[in-house]
């Protein structure tokens, strides 16, 4: 009997060019983009997906590629795409267009990440509605904000659903969201691990309340008290913890403390602590 993980899907087999004619065609089906002049939907694709895969910025790639429209004409066409939420669903029927088979109605570990951009200058009546407030970072407060919800499975994640963050909505609500988003493909959550960008007593009385097994990291706060009181010890351990708000009021959830040795990584030493709001259903 073999102990490894049953594979997602066959090993990868497909050249870089059916990669991306498989990913073009995928786009031209489920996105609405209108073009006009000489260049067609699919010319901006390629750019985009060319940029995507490097990490680089669109102005670059049509720098460094032949044929293709420029960057300020790729930016012109994506500026047509206005109704976000109908952007949203179009993306997210692509992401779901060809996933494996194992995936779709099955118990699966699930995963929603917050990713937040930095933004500076002055945003428009449209970005407004999207500018983020967090903690500072990069030079800023202000970001566009994205979740993501992916599903984990053979030491692979494939993302099933996007949702850019509008001001003001709740982090209850984002993760509602992309639940939703996925419902057709009646997935079942085996757990829900949520970043620390979670990290909330709304959102861990909800997920409590419906029932949902989670893996969060717990941010460590305060100087002697608070969460910052669990990181005594050189032993990892399982514990209780009443999280408390002047705004939300207190929930109770079960705390683990991991502990590591830093060894000398990042020239320091001595233990360090995390911690992770865990919760199983029976």
């Amino acid at each position: 009997m073999s102990l490894s993980p049953e594979a997602l899907s066959p090993p990868p087999s497909l050249s870089d060019e059916q990669t991306l004619n498989a990913a073009v065609a995928c786009l031209s089906e489920h996105l609405e983009l209108d073009t006009q002049g000489q260049f067609s939907a699919q010319s901006l694709f390629e750019v985009l997906l060319w940029a995507a895969s490097r990490q680089d910025s669109i102005e670059h790639a049509s720098q460094l590629l032949s044929g293709v429209p420029s960057g300020n004409g790729i930016r012109h066409h994506l500026s047509k795409l206005k109704d976000l939420p109908a952007l949203e669903g179009q993306l997210n029927s692509a992401l779901q267009a060809n996933l494996p088979g194992q995936i779709i109605n099955r118990r699966q570990r699930l995963a929603i990440d917050l990713h937040l951009i930095p933004y500076y200058g002055k945003p428009s009546e449209t970005e407004g509605n999207y500018v983020y407030r967090s903690c500072a970072k990069s030079g800023t407060t202000r970001f566009f904000a994205y979740a993501t919800l992916y599903v984990i499975r053979a030491h692979q994640r494939v993302t099933l659903a996007v949702h850019a963050v509008p001001r003001g909505e709740s982090l209850v609500a984002t993760i509602t969201y992309l639940l939703a988003a996925i419902e057709s493909l009646k997935v079942k959550i085996k757990r829900l691990y949520l970043d620390r960008g979670f990290f909330s007593i709304p959102v861990i009385r909800w997920l409590k309340a419906l029932g949902i097994p989670f893996l969060m990291p717990a941010i460590i706060r305060g100087k002697t008290g608070g969460t910052r009181a669990l990181c005594t010890g050189s032993c990892s351990y399982r514990t209780s913890y009443c999280l408390k708000s002047q705004k939300y009021g207190s929930v109770d959830c079960p705390m683990v403390v991991v502990c590591r040795y830093h060894k000398g990584r990042k020239q320091k030493h001595g233990i360090q602590y995390s911690t992770y709001q865990s919760v199983e259903v029976q």
